[in-house]
């Protein structure tokens, strides 16, 4: 298994983060690394996100976990199990701020020859949670 992760501490509650989070329409005006998101963000809906790490192409995903304002999983991948990855956000309150996290597990057996040709995703893992974090904190305040 191979991840990414990014945290940082947003000064907004758990459910105006979850807001703008959850608004996939709005993700290219706060995260340049967000080219679209297609589709609606809900349970068992499927969205498809373009990224500007690979342009031109649709990730399509499974929002398998939408537990408001706590925590929401997208799922895609391969068939079969080839290739799989989960992305999972979580916002936690704490004191004056919440705390989101958002990590991406990837396995699956054709794992070491996609991750050989995948871009670094650390750099668009950290402009998301900065994107995030000043919208949030723009929009609203505890």
């Amino acid at each position: 298994m191979r991840a990414y992760e990014v945290s940082t501490d947003v000064q907004a509650t758990p459910e105006a983060v979850w807001d703008v989070l959850t608004d996939g329409e709005a993700y290219p005006t706060w995260d340049s690394g967000i080219e679209a998101v297609e589709g609606t963000i809900g349970r068992g809906q499927r969205i498809k996100v373009r990224s500007a790490v690979n342009p031109g192409r649709a990730f399509p995903v499974t929002v398998t976990t939408f537990d408001r304002p706590h925590a929401m999983t997208w799922t895609g991948g391969l068939p079969l199990g080839l290739f799989k990855g989960v992305r999972r956000f979580t916002l936690s309150p704490s004191g004056n701020v919440t705390r989101f996290v958002m990590r991406e597990e990837f396995s699956g057996p054709l794992l070491p020859l996609i991750w050989r040709n995948m871009p670094d995703l650390q750099p668009a893992f950290d402009t998301f949670a900065s994107g995030l974090k000043a919208r949030c904190e723009a929009r609203t305040s505890w």
